[in-house]
């Protein structure tokens, strides 16, 4: 499968709590000073923070450190202890008197799951994820599963675990393609073989659903992640009647020359990889959420404008490959979880 550290020079640190009404964590992407970055959103219900700063039309061209941390809204604060490692680290955006490190994040909702609705990531634990990252040797081993953002993810409407995975391609020249998913998805792998046990759901039409419902949303709101219900204990897992909550976050990294407009449809692209890994994704309620980093190491080829859309084009269709190859790691890698707020089990046995 490969990781996303497979990149040269890309780091991930991970810190998490769990128990005593902790389940959740952070997840941060260290890359090399000088990296280029930039963001798709697709979902309907993000929770984001520093992402326009990321558009190809504003003067940012470069990203410190990306934070995946669970909390919902409230588990942005993380940020700021990342933000705070950069400036001690020199890394930032140069200004009159020092430096502002661009750290965008982006946050799942997982509140309450350890049985502590007021147990989310802080920004201390953002500051020592952000150092674990960066105590990492270039090409370490990428810890999976429920570890860092993935810690209280969830998928198949809170019946199982999520978490964290990573996979990558390395192409003919040398260019290396890699991605990181924290899945916590409303629905379940493409091709699987348990139906979620929640009645009236219903099949998609056509049989192009590998025989996998879409959960009913009947009587519950849509208003994204910060207005998803908290999960109730139950003898199954986490009840039926919470809400939607349908977030995959990915960070696609490549060593490729890439400018920001660049990274930004490879981002684009890149969310083909979570549609092809899960049934159903991009709704109105998630949150659904691509980073694209190019370090800038390996030159495509330009020589002219055929070679350099085939270059991009090759590049972009193997990171949705990768994207999806990372989120079924994801789901793989994941554990079974007891807390005072359910219990959520292991599906990966269960794909094909």
């Amino acid at each position: 499968m490969g990781s996303l550290t497979d990149v040269p020079g890309i780091r991930v640190g991970h810190v998490q709590k769990a128990g005593d009404g902790w389940l959740t964590g952070v997840t941060v992407v260290l890359p090399p000073r000088g990296t280029v970055g930039s963001v798709e959103v697709q979902g309907g219900g993000p929770a984001t923070h520093e992402t326009d700063a990321l558009d190809p039309t504003t003067l940012v061209q470069q990203v410190d450190a990306v934070v995946l941390t669970g909390g919902s809204a409230y588990g942005l604060a993380s940020a700021a202890g990342a933000q705070r490692w950069c400036e001690e680290d020199g890394r930032g955006f140069a200004v009159p008197g020092g430096v502002v490190p661009i750290v965008p994040a982006a946050a799942i909702f997982d509140l309450g799951r350890g049985g502590d609705f007021s147990a989310r990531p802080t920004p201390d634990m953002g500051y020592a994820a952000t150092a674990a990252a960066a105590a990492r040797p270039e090409g370490h081993v990428v810890e999976r599963g429920n570890v860092g953002a993935g810690t209280g993810a969830l998928i198949g409407r809170g019946q199982f675990k999520g978490g964290v995975g990573t996979a990558s391609v390395t192409l003919e020249n040398g260019v290396v393609v890699g991605a990181l998913a924290i899945v916590n998805a409303l629905g379940l792998p493409f091709g699987t073989t348990t139906q979620l046990a929640e009645p009236g759901s219903v099949r998609l039409s056509g049989g192009h659903d590998g025989g996998v419902p879409w959960p009913s949303l009947r009587g519950e709101g849509a208003g994204g992640e910060e207005r998803a219900s908290t999960p109730r204990a139950s003898a199954g897992g986490a009840e039926a009647s919470q809400g939607p909550l349908n977030t995959t976050l990915i960070v696609v990294a490549t060593n490729a020359v890439l400018d920001v407009a660049e990274c930004k449809r490879t981002a684009a692209a890149s969310h083909a990889g979570i549609a092809r890994a899960l049934n159903p994704s991009h709704t109105l309620a998630d949150g659904d959420t691509v980073f694209c980093l190019a370090t800038g190491a390996s030159a495509l080829d330009r020589s002219d404008e055929a070679a350099r859309q085939l270059s991009l084009v090759t590049l972009q269709s193997v990171a949705a490959d990768v994207v999806r190859l990372a989120i079924l790691d994801g789901v793989a890698r994941a554990e079974p979880v007891r807390t005072p707020a359910g219990d959520y089990g292991a599906y990966g046995g269960q794909m094909r």
